[in-house]
């Protein structure tokens, strides 16, 4: 049997693969590494609410301009570019400027200590001990200082120095400390390490101290930052500082990130659309082959995240602060390819809308297409979930030390891909035949509760790999519905405006409004209660979609015949009485 190949399809089969290659490294850790400058999950929340409601206002408006003067290509190919640049300029955002970190000095009748907590205590811990083995560090100490605190430095560290007396109304006590790497000591249940002092580790004004208390009433603690003149040191002891909506504004870091975001998600927004309806045009009436075409993008997107979360861990060599260079220059270089094997489109359209706003805007009459667009908003809602804040969950229910985390992220997004969209959409031509797109929307559905239900029931970050298999479900099968119906029921001549309307619903509006109420509910229920309350929302909207259905279906007219499992358009007149009849057809 000789195989025979599409030549035609090439190009479009090549730019998902790029495309998606291109994207892969930096789409997902986008949130993650905004946290990590510090940004709260209602600011992450905020700005992915913002994003998808650009994309919203972009889609169409291209759409329509793509559809209005036949520049599909030439705006296909400067989207390709604006998101390439406005990625990788992100790379050069200054890091948000940390504190001085703090950390409490104990002083006690044995070893004084120096305590320092924080959620990465024990990677802290091997950090500091890999990197300064055998070594001790000269560290200076600015430390609160009370009058009483000053009473029993002067009597047991200085001995009544008369100069030391006499500082009791200085707010501060200066000294310094030697940190043994070999002396560090870790407080489980606290979440602490500690670093312990001999007696004769301290110096006051190039006197030697001992940084000594006898006894019970002379203990003290006191809030010190400390400066050991290693910023690898500093860096591993800085909390970032949770920064809220209201902090965010002021800070021009945050402007030249959320700037640069919103050209991205224009850039992609457009892509995205006016791509899918190249697609669609070249496939003609084999429309039922697009999840064929699209199966490409998940391959690359599934390759080139698993390799971007190896190589951000393996740059960044252990530190808590992940090393994201590498992925943007992934990204500018793979969309360069894209660029080039995007000119090799051939696309021609083949009709034009004498009104497409008006055939457009006659969808929303019909009481099965408002359903449709219901059920797009509420994926969505679902979707923003997963895209913003699985990363952010999986990192908050990591124990121990986070080395490996970006390379977990990457395992996930990698089962997504491979084992998730890839099988389902080179079978979502056989799966919408089978079912109809009616049982495919219902089947969603389903697959968003049991996902974000076992979410809700981890306990280990790692168990997170088995249910990226879903992923097929929730993203694969619900893609390929949304393009295809939009591609069928869109009017001749407004193929581009219906693919960007249909996008910017899910997004402007489902993903939008999941973002802002995701962040919201993670921030003040946790990343567990979250999705135990949207998967059991999403089995309350599978039911209630069948119930509507079913309504809709025995209250409906007779239905006509379809081509490859759905409806094919007739002409702009009868588009209302299609879509009243289109839905519940099923070419076996």
């Amino acid at each position: 049997m000789k195989l025979s190949v599409d030549k035609e399809l090439l190009p479009m089969k090549a730019h998902y693969f790029l495309f998606n290659a291109g994207t892969a490294p930096v789409v997902p850790f986008m949130p993650t590494l905004a946290r990590q400058l510090g940004f709260s999950e209602v600011v992450i929340g905020t700005i992915y609410m913002i994003l998808p409601i650009v994309g919203m206002l972009a889609k169409p408006f291209f759409g329509f301009i793509a559809d209005r003067y036949q520049r599909h290509r030439m705006l296909f190919l400067c989207a390709e570019v604006l998101t390439a640049i406005a990625f990788f300029l992100i790379m050069f955002i200054p890091a948000i400027p940390q504190p001085t970190p703090t950390i409490q000095f104990h002083c006690n009748s044995g070893y004084s200590i120096l305590r320092h907590c924080s959620d990465q205590y024990n990677c802290v811990e091997a950090n500091l001990e890999s990197k300064y083995a055998n070594q001790t560090l000269t560290c200076n100490m600015h430390c609160e200082a009370k009058p009483q605190v000053w009473d029993i430095v002067c009597e047991n560290w200085l001995h009544n120095d008369t100069n030391c007396i006499k500082n009791r109304t200085n707010e501060y006590l200066d000294f310094i400390t030697f940190l043994n790497m070999n002396d560090i000591m870790q407080q489980e249940k606290e979440k602490c390490i500690l670093f312990t002092l001999k007696k004769d580790q301290g110096q006051i004004n190039g006197q030697n101290v001992t940084l000594y208390c006898p006894k019970e009433p002379q203990f003290f603690n006191s809030t010190c930052t400390i400066d050991c003149g290693e910023e690898y040191f500093s860096s591993q002891l800085s909390n970032a500082p949770v920064i809220e909506n209201s902090q965010a504004m002021r800070l021009y870091q945050f402007w030249f990130l959320f700037i640069l975001l919103i050209l991205s998600w224009i850039g992609m927004a457009v892509v995205v659309s006016i791509g899918d309806a190249i697609c669609f045009s070249i496939l003609g009436e084999r429309q039922h082959l697009y999840g064929n075409q699209r199966l490409y993008g998940s391959i690359g997107w599934g390759v080139f995240s698993i390799i971007a979360g190896l190589l951000v861990d393996q740059m960044s060599h252990g530190s808590v602060t992940k090393d994201y260079t590498i992925v943007f220059w992934m990204t500018a270089i793979i969309i360069g390819f894209d660029v080039f094997a995007s000119t090799k489109l051939k696309h021609t359209q083949t009709h034009l809308s004498a009104n497409i706003l008006k055939d457009v805007g006659a969808m929303f009459l019909s009481i099965r297409c408002v359903v449709f667009f219901l059920w797009c908003i509420f994926i969505g809602l679902c979707t923003a979930l997963i895209w913003n804040f699985l990363f952010l969950y999986l990192e908050d229910l990591a124990t121990g030390c986070q080395n490996s985390m970006k390379t977990l992220q990457g395992f996930a997004m990698g089962i997504q891909c491979f084992g998730g969209e890839l099988p389902f959409f080179f079978l979502s031509g056989w799966i919408l035949k089978k079912i109809g797109h009616v049982n495919a929307m219902s089947l969603v559905l389903f697959g968003f509760g049991v996902r974000f239900i076992l979410y809700s029931m981890l306990e280990d970050a790692w168990y997170v790999l088995p249910i990226e298999l879903l992923n097929g479900v929730t993203f694969g099968v619900f893609y390929s519905t949304m393009a295809s119906y939009a591609s069928i029921v869109a009017p001749p001549g407004t193929e581009a405006t219906m693919q960007s309307l249909v996008g910017a619903i899910f997004e402007g509006i489902g993903v939008s409004m999941g973002s802002l109420i995701g962040g919201i509910l993670y921030s003040t229920v946790g990343g567990g209660h979250m999705y135990a309350i949207f998967g059991t929302g999403a089995f309350v909207a599978f039911v209630v979609h069948v119930c509507v259905q079913m309504y809709l279906q025995r209250n409906g007219n007779s239905f006509s015949g379809t081509e490859n499992g759905a409806v094919k358009y007739l002409a702009p007149t009868d588009a209302m009485h299609m879509l009243n009849e289109q839905e519940y057809s099923i070419v076996s």
